[in-house]
């Protein structure tokens, strides 16, 4: 039978038109997503008000969450998926990198510090969020800054880097704190809250999350000369260059279409779950150049 070279070619476009993005070459996690149907999402469980779990549905919620899913739905559109399934792997500061790197989770949005160091582990995506390192303590304390500390009971959360410029400083101008590592950012409150610690040192977002949950909110204050600037990224595994782009075109999208405007003020300037607290935290002049000229430099590259 002869093929009429017009309908031929009407069948080459249409095939064209239906192709997905990636059908060409996948490979990596965008292969594995493909050919499971499924992507594992790693969340936190308590770190307010990024990524966590606020009722006993036990799913994550958070403006980091929100941006992830944000790259859920682009790859359902890119991978013509638009059944994908979502499943959920509780990460903490000590087993979210290992995970991303083992293949358990394929990606990671929560409240995670690109640096360096962890440059060499995993990749990052374009930054989400940027954060100074400051200090919670009671608004009539005489803790007001660091230097404030010294031979004080200082609580911080395990695996952070927090903890690490923690110890670093206690070292380096031999303070003689005695730094509390808490096993996750509601411990840490915890142990601030009853008389445990006199400060709690952490990214001041997440100081903020903690302080807005708190029986009297008022009582506490976010204080403190900042001792690092610090960007987070959502992680993927390292050297997987087609999923990390997909990531970020999802990412730098939701910024250029103005709906992280809208994640953002849902998230830091209303009331949110469980307790319909507002955090009362607008946008930064920092967060917003970062939404202007997207980067997956860490914080102390960028300017570089």
């Amino acid at each position: 039978m002869r093929i009429v070279p017009h309908i031929l070619g009407a069948a080459i476009a249409a095939a064209l038109i239906s192709t997905p993005v990636f059908a060409a070459e996948l490979t990596g996690t965008l292969k594995k997503i493909k050919e499971s149907g499924t992507i594992t999402l790693g969340h936190r469980d308590g770190s307010i008000p990024f990524s966590y779990i606020a009722d006993a549905s036990g799913k994550p919620v958070g403006y980091s969450h929100d941006i992830q899913m944000q790259v859920v739905e682009a790859l359902k559109k890119d991978l013509d998926m638009p059944d994908l399934k979502v499943r959920y792997n509780l990460v903490t500061s000590q087993t979210r990198i290992p995970l991303v790197q083992n293949g358990t989770v394929d990606l990671e949005c929560g409240s995670t510090t690109n640096n360096a160091e962890r440059g060499q582990q995993v990749d990052f995506s374009v930054g989400i969020f940027e954060v100074g390192t400051r200090l919670l303590a009671k608004k009539d304390s005489s803790y007001k800054d660091f230097a404030d500390l010294k031979g004080k009971n200082v609580v911080t959360t395990a695996g952070t880097t927090s903890e690490r410029i923690l110890k670093s400083m206690n070292a380096d101008k031999q303070m003689g704190m005695n730094i509390i590592s808490a096993k996750d950012h509601g411990e840490s409150y915890n142990m601030l809250e009853s008389g445990r610690a006199v400060a709690f040192m952490m990214d001041d977002a997440l100081l903020a999350g903690e302080m807005a949950k708190a029986k009297k909110p008022g009582d506490w204050t976010v204080t403190g000369t900042p001792q690092s600037f610090e960007i987070y990224g959502c992680m993927v595994r390292k050297g997987d260059a087609p999923f990390k782009k997909a990531v970020d075109d999802a990412i730098v999208a939701t910024y250029k279409s103005g709906e992280i405007t809208k994640i953002y003020d849902k998230w830091f300037t209303q009331p949110i779950p469980p307790k319909g607290l507002n955090l009362q935290f607008p946008m930064s002049d920092e967060l917003k150049a970062l939404i202007a000229n997207p980067t997956d430099k860490p914080a102390e590259d960028k300017k570089s």
